[in-house]
């Protein structure tokens, strides 16, 4: 009998929690609602599943101790230090849903495990604190009065004298327990999903990305980033005015002719590094149509990739922002900050924009991005509508996928701007079984995919010359990242592991080609389109800017920063240089210099971190 009024009780208190979180997202949305657009039930249902989470996991001791077996937790001196210490933990994250009322006008994003450890601003924290409440004194009496009234409202149930006794009552509150550790398990991760939900998830219950601080709360964004690698930290090596003179994320373009509106088309094909083109293979050559193509457009052959992983890699491309942190930037605290980008520049010209990818919808959290990056339409695998071209693994075969698209892309109004992610050449490297013979092995196991994806994409050009919206666009094609597999030299290396082609192609220009040897990252693919194009204005952009000469590519791999900085490559810890290498005669970086220009290399590694970190920290990512 007591142990039933045990779970009872501990439902109830539960219940009053969704309850107070609802009340604050209530109360939330009434102080910020100049800052979302039609916001619905939707976001205030969808709420609760990241409240639950949050609620669960903030109260795992509760739960184990209101529903542990044994007699003791029925004493009266148990339960009146289970009620207090029930309400000091909520009172705790329920008063972060409190400061972010305010403090969401700031940063217009739910604050992270930085708020807790004022990351950045040690120094600071006990003078805002005060201030805080001087200037917010209404929010700090109203929270006050609310957890006076917290505390009346908890709920309490009467034990009797009752006792567990027996083989029967310990199996049944054995029993209570480990169903309620498996609801903390499956509550605190937010269902039965293959992965615990993130903060990003938040984008499937709006209309727009700027409503997702209505769904979720701050205690669960809170947890989600509990690990410091998940948080930049504030870096203050120059003053703002000297940071400024160093390095600034914007690029202003001057061009002289009238922009010219063709339509964009971004191809990003998995692992498609540039150790796959230009081989044979027991006299087959392994990417025949990317290699002809390459001749046929501006071929970056000093291209490289911002990250490692696809999930870096869309980002980079898409909205010019590198991955200088461990956590991916789609994962992160910031992926919700306000940037520009093709979409935000291109949907002030009138351009219609679409992604797709072949793979399950939630795969890398892509379609969650494609709604934060402002993307029109996005076609995954629950789009995809043709002749059956499941993988059995990711999704739909390059080969059928690229071929819906161009379908889709006849019904768009021109113009347009579309990006397509690629799958077949990601492991376990699956092609159709009709194709197995068709291609070259090689040596390594991607092979045969990398040669079949470069058999798809010529299928998609074969299709595309057919529209009549072919010769009014301009291609760019990009991998997300190299291959993963052993390789040998070059490719290798620190360097050649991030090698990869980028082309900039356009049919109806047979001037647009040979080589470019500059250095360029793929967040350089941005304003290198933009320029082709005449577009004339500023935007923001951690890329370089296409004329300039001085140029650097940005990447970060297991705690270190890896720059290329012209013709150096320099590695860099956050305080001091590690190595440096003259990248263009050491390609394979076997030989350190000790003789070159340290103050200037310092201080264009400084600046740019300095303002990556703090801008994302600051949600300054956007001229507009």
């Amino acid at each position: 009998m007591n142990y039933k009024l045990s779970i009872k009780q501990l439902l109830l208190r539960l219940l009053l929690l969704v309850f107070c979180y609802q009340i604050c997202r209530g109360i939330f949305y009434l102080f910020n609602k100049n800052h979302f657009t039609n916001v619905d039930i939707i976001e205030f249902l969808g709420g609760i599943r990241f409240d639950l989470a949050a609620i669960f996991f903030s109260n795992i001791l509760i739960v184990v101790l209101s529903t542990i077996p044994g007699n003791f937790k029925y004493k009266e001196k148990y339960q009146k230090v289970l009620k207090v210490l029930f309400f000091l933990t909520n009172a705790l994250f329920i008063g972060t849903n409190v400061i972010d009322i305010k403090y969401y006008e700031f940063t217009n994003k739910r604050s992270t495990y930085a708020l807790i450890t004022a990351s950045g601003m040690e120094g600071d924290i006990l003078r805002l604190i005060p201030v805080f409440i001087l200037n917010y004194w209404y929010l700090f009496l109203g929270y006050i009065f609310a957890m006076y009234g917290f505390w009346k409202s908890i709920p309490e149930v009467s034990f009797t004298n009752d006792k567990e006794k027996g083989f029967k009552g310990i199996f049944i509150s054995s029993l209570g327990f480990s169903f309620f550790a498996g609801l903390v398990i499956i509550f605190g991760r937010g269902g039965f999903q293959r992965a615990p939900i993130k903060t990003v998830d938040a984008i499937n219950y709006v209309c727009c990305p700027q409503n997702t601080a209505v769904v979720l709360n701050t205690p669960f964004t809170i947890f989600r980033t509990i690990s410091k690698k998940d948080n930049l930290k504030r870096k203050n090596y120059f003053e703002q005015n000297q940071v400024n003179a160093v390095y600034q994320p914007f690029i202003e373009l001057k061009s002289e002719g009238n922009f010219t509106k063709k339509n964009i088309v971004i191809i990003i094909l998995e692992s498609f590094g540039k150790e796959n083109i230009y081989q044979q293979i027991n006299g087959k050559k392994l990417t025949p149509f990317l290699d002809s193509l390459l001749a046929q457009g501006r071929y970056y052959t000093r291209a490289f990739a911002n990250g490692l992983k696809s999930i870096d890699a869309v980002p980079s491309v898409i909205t010019s922002i590198p991955c200088l942190m461990e956590v991916s930037y789609i994962s992160s605290p910031y992926s919700f900050n306000k940037v520009d980008g093709f979409n935000t520049i291109l949907k002030k010209e009138g351009y219609n924009t679409a992604f797709f990818h072949g793979a399950f919808n939630g795969s890398q959290n892509f379609n969650e991005f494609a709604r934060i990056a402002k993307f029109d339409k996005y076609y995954g695998k629950n789009e995809y509508s043709g002749k059956d071209g499941y993988d059995g693994v990711w999704g739909i075969f390059d080969e059928e996928f690229l071929q819906f698209m161009a379908k889709e892309l006849n019904t768009f109004k021109q113009p347009f701007f579309s990006t397509v992610f690629t799958i077949s050449s990601h492991s376990p490297y699956t092609i159709p079984e009709k194709y197995k013979d068709k291609f070259p092995k090689g040596n390594r196991e991607i092979h045969q995919s990398v040669a079949y994806s470069d058999f798809a994409l010529k299928k998609f050009f074969e299709t595309a010359k057919k529209q009549s919206w072919y010769n009014n666009s301009v291609f760019i094609i990009t991998p997300d990242h190299t291959s993963r597999e052993d390789k040998s030299d070059y490719y290798n290396t620190e360097i050649g592991n991030y090698s990869i082609p980028v082309l900039l192609f356009d049919p109806s220009n047979p001037k647009l080609n040979g080589t470019d040897d500059k250095l360029l990252g793929q967040i350089d693919i941005l304003p290198e389109v933009l320029n082709y194009l005449n577009y004339k204005g500023t935007f923001f952009s951690f890329g370089n800017s296409p004329e300039s000469n001085d140029r650097v590519v940005a990447n970060y791999n297991e705690g270190i920063y890896r720059f290329l900085v012209n013709r150096f490559y320099v590695e860099f810890d956050g305080n001091k240089i590690l190595n440096v290498y003259d990248q263009k005669q050491d390609s394979l970086l076997q030989n350190r210099l000790t003789n070159y220009p340290e103050e200037k290399l310092e201080s264009k590694i400084k600046a740019y971190i300095q303002q990556y970190n703090n801008r994302l920290i600051d949600n300054k990512l956007s001229i507009y």
